[in-house]
């Protein structure tokens, strides 16, 4: 077998039978040709190690004692990944009702005992590029949903990954009963800073800022996005008005901490960020465009108060 396709670390396969001499030559076979094996005796022990290792492909016996492979299949596909897992059922029945349920239950392939060694390898060989396929095709969509949902000069979220987030936030919280805090965000300026410097240091300043101000979200479930042109929107679920104000002056204090020179400013002589901060508990009866609305009234009245600062809309 030519194994130049397979990657660095080698492919692990999952062998499931009760069967000690029947597992023991069929992973002394795809050791043989260079696969990481990984034996279970039966289905409820299939079930526990998969979750474990995550093997790429599992030979799976169908008659098997404490849970026979037929629904060790089924609970297979409920786990994570367990779809996409590649399922090849080694079987003495060759009636055309097991075969049949074989793939019903979510089998890929099947093979009959006595094993003919040649197909069985044949078969594994097939199934274990069906898995590189799948590998492929989800981190090629993965890639895809990020050039979607990205900002293009930033790398933070874009517009459109940011009221999906906002949408299903406000859901959550309105279910919850829980706050939902919400920042939006302006550099201070910033058309001074393009017409001083030139678009490509604005470009090299909106990108340190957004990474500054992605530093201070730091839970899974905030978001930073770009919301247009030198504004950030950031979504804090699960916070109330004084954490969402806490945040804000820390970016405010990031933003200054970078030091970047503005001498066309008339707030100060380094790049400043001026905040609104809004936070409610979110109901089903109104949108959570009226959350963005109290902070940008919040946004507002900092710009008008001065700028270089934060404003909590109560």
């Amino acid at each position: 077998m030519d194994t130049s396709s397979l990657p660095k670390e080698p492919f692990i396969i999952l062998v499931v039978d009760d069967d000690t001499v029947t597992r023991q030559m069929i992973g002394e076979t795809m050791e043989k040709e260079g696969y990481k094996v990984v034996e279970a005796t039966n289905g409820e022990q299939c079930l526990a190690v998969y979750q474990r290792i995550q093997p790429h492909i599992i030979l799976l016996d169908a008659i098997m004692p404490v849970m026979d492979g037929f629904t060790c299949c089924i609970h297979l596909q409920a786990l994570p990944r367990g779809e996409r897992t590649p399922i090849l059922m080694i079987t003495g029945l060759d009636d055309k009702e097991s075969v049949d349920q074989a793939f019903a239950v979510g089998a890929a392939d099947y093979i009959t005992k006595p094993i003919h060694w040649p197909v069985l390898l044949q078969r594994v060989k097939r199934l274990i590029q069906q898995a590189q396929l799948y590998q492929e095709l989800e981190a090629v969509n993965q890639e895809l949903h990020r050039l979607a949902t990205s900002d293009a000069l930033t790398q933070i979220a874009n517009r459109h990954r940011f009221e999906e987030c906002l949408d299903r936030e406000w859901r959550r919280m309105a279910r919850e009963k829980l706050p939902l805090s919400f920042i939006l965000c302006d550099l201070d300026c910033f058309k001074n800073y393009n017409d001083t410097y030139g678009h490509q240091a604005g470009d090299y300043c909106l990108k340190a800022v957004a990474s500054a101000i992605n530093f201070c979200a730091k839970r899974p479930a905030d978001l930073v996005a770009r919301y247009g042109g030198e504004e950030f929107a950031i979504i804090l679920p699960n916070t109330n008005e004084f954490g969402a104000l806490h945040v804000a002056e820390e970016i405010r204090d990031q933003v200054s901490a970078l030091k970047i020179a503005h001498a066309g400013s008339n707030v100060s002589q380094i790049v400043t960020i001026s905040l609104g901060i809004a936070s409610m508990i979110p109901d089903h009866k109104i949108s959570a465009s009226t959350l963005i609305k109290a902070a940008d009234e919040a946004l507002y009245q900092a710009k008008r108060e001065g700028r270089d600062r934060a404003v909590l809309k109560m």
